[in-house]
């Protein structure tokens, strides 16, 4: 019979044998073991001061197994011994230093082969291993699931190829997977994007079916979530930082290329594409979150976890759910943040839409929080304005944020011309609601403007004298009153040149005639002929 090692129950179903008086034969007989073996045993036994009333402990069953089968050491071949000489400078090579990079153990082989040293690769191999550790896994421990209600972890996984309805055309189609780590109840989110928008989403309808949440979310460093991935200060969008801070969640991202922190989600995106995806066919995305909603109820929670060796649902119903925060009753709106200049016109542009702010803020940089609903704008951490939210291509506009003299002509407000031009005197009031009357009074702003202007050049009294004469003669053109504000002022100066004011006569009105005077009909007379009119 081959020789072979023992286990614990061989050795001590040789010595119970023998404590009950059976010979070497007997037992080799009866246990299937060698004569030549069991009488080595039993001689390693008589060695550790066994007897027929020892007791067969595991620490003297140990004791006579490592009499017999503890091998004395091999002595080093050659190549290794060589190797041996050589620690210290390997061990260097591979750990590198402040001047040099690690090196690959390729690369070491080759400069030991320059230095004479001839050694095969895979002796050198396994020197590294043995003496430095060289490529092997490391040690790890099972961490202990959190309290219920505690934790839930999440992850992306792609599944495969989908026909988008909206375009036609084949894309991605990825899963939001979201674990609770202490039943393993999941919910998974289709999706064809990896927004802060999807997230979002997607995590509220985990909520939802969960009836309840979590404490603590430990995602993957996806950019829809962390703007800068740290180990130690991770960096948050803003986006998502609004939506944990609304649900009243905190976040532990796992760390970069260690997927071991969320493992609990980790080895669920497989499991999800060959038990819910693969094989199936779906007619939009929808159509998936409906099926991925049937099988998570269906078939993921009512599954013996491999794990846990219990059912995910009733394991989450019993002791996680009591101890759930509320879940939420509305949808997150996702704001958008972003920086915009404020240009000269008083507006910023977001998103294609127009909005304004004050002219004392003209020039400076501003960062604009805009949603659904609302649009605002800080300076640093200063709200200074904020705008209903608007379509691509329009504009919010506040009236206030203009100057007060640009108002009236920013917003086209005839009103408040035909006020200014009142104010100036009656006659250019009447002479400006002549020009602005009809169905687009704003075609005739600029000459109500330039109207005005003649009032700052020429003196208000001057032009109300001239638009009353220019009414009288039923003329409503602003370039001809400068024309007779400049001769005015011509005759004037020409007059104080010769030392005696000359006031110039008013014509008559210019139909000072009756209608009657004008007529170019026949008059009839009392015997109904026709005579001169």
């Amino acid at each position: 019979m081959a020789y072979r090692e023992l286990t614990m129950t061989d050795i001590k179903e040789v010595l119970r044998r023998h404590q009950a008086g059976q010979g070497r034969r007997q037992i080799a007989r009866e246990s299937g073991v060698d004569r030549k073996t069991v009488r080595r045993y039993l001689k390693a036994a008589e060695a550790c001061g066994f007897c027929a009333e020892s007791e067969l402990s595991d620490e003297m069953l140990a004791e006579v197994a490592r009499q017999v089968q503890d091998r004395p050491a091999v002595a080093p071949s050659e190549p290794r011994a060589v190797l041996v000489e050589h620690r210290d400078r390997i061990d260097r090579w591979l750990k590198g230093s402040a001047e040099h990079r690690p090196l690959r153990l390729k690369k070491i082989h080759e400069l030991l082969r320059r230095r004479g040293i001839e050694v095969s690769y895979s002796t050198l191999r396994r020197f590294a291993i043995a003496e430095f550790g060289w490529r092997k896994r490391p040690v790890t421990v099972r961490l202990d699931d959190p309290p219920p209600a505690e934790e839930a972890q999440v992850d992306f996984g792609k599944m495969g190829m989908l026909v988008d309805r909206e375009t036609g055309k084949r894309r991605a189609l990825w899963v939001l997977i979201v674990t609770l780590s202490y039943s393993r109840h999941q919910f998974v989110w289709p999706t064809f994007v990896q927004t802060t928008e999807a997230v979002c989403e997607g995590l509220d309808a985990a909520w939802r079916f969960f009836g309840g949440m979590v404490r603590r979310i430990v995602p993957d460093n996806m950019k829809a979530v962390v703007d800068k991935a740290d180990a130690m200060a991770p960096v948050f969008n803003e986006e998502f930082t609004e939506y944990v801070q609304a649900r009243g969640l905190f976040v532990d991202p796992a760390r970069v290329r260690q997927p071991k922190d969320k493992a609990r989600v980790e080895n669920q995106v497989p499991y999800v594409r060959e038990s819910w995806f693969d094989g199936e066919t779906f007619e939009d995305v929808d159509d998936a979150r409906r099926s991925a909603l049937c099988w998570c109820t269906e078939v993921a929670s009512e599954r013996i976890h491999g794990t846990t060796r219990r059912v995910p649902r009733e394991v989450y119903e019993r002791q996680e759910r009591p101890h759930m925060l509320a879940a939420p009753t509305e949808p997150f709106d996702v704001p958008q943040w972003s920086e915009a200049k404020v240009h000269p016109d008083h507006h910023i542009q977001v998103a294609r839409a127009l909005y304004s702010v004050p002219t004392r803020y003209i020039g400076q940089s501003v960062r604009v929080r805009s949603d659904k609903r609302t649009v605002r704008i800080y300076l640093r951490n200063e709200l200074i304005k904020v705008h209903p939210r608007m379509a691509p291509g329009k504009r919010a506009t506040d009236q206030a944020d203009y100057p007060k003299e640009k108002q009236a002509y920013a917003f086209r407000s005839v009103d408040q011309l035909s006020e200014q031009a009142y104010k100036s005197g009656e006659h250019v009031g009447i002479f400006a609601d002549r020009l602005l009357e009809g169905p687009v009074p704003w075609t005739r702003m600029r000459a109500a403007y330039g109207l005005l202007r003649l009032c700052q050049k020429y003196g208000a009294l001057r032009v109300d004298a001239v638009c009353r004469r220019a009414l009288a003669f039923d003329v409503l053109d602003v370039r001809r009153l400068e024309r007779m504000l400049k001769a005015a002022r011509h005759s004037e100066e020409q007059a104080a040149e010769g030392g005696k004011l000359v006031q110039l006569p008013l014509p008559d009105a210019r139909f000072a005639r009756s209608v009657d005077s004008f007529g170019t009909r026949r008059a009839r007379t009392e015997d109904g002929e026709e005579g001169n009119p």
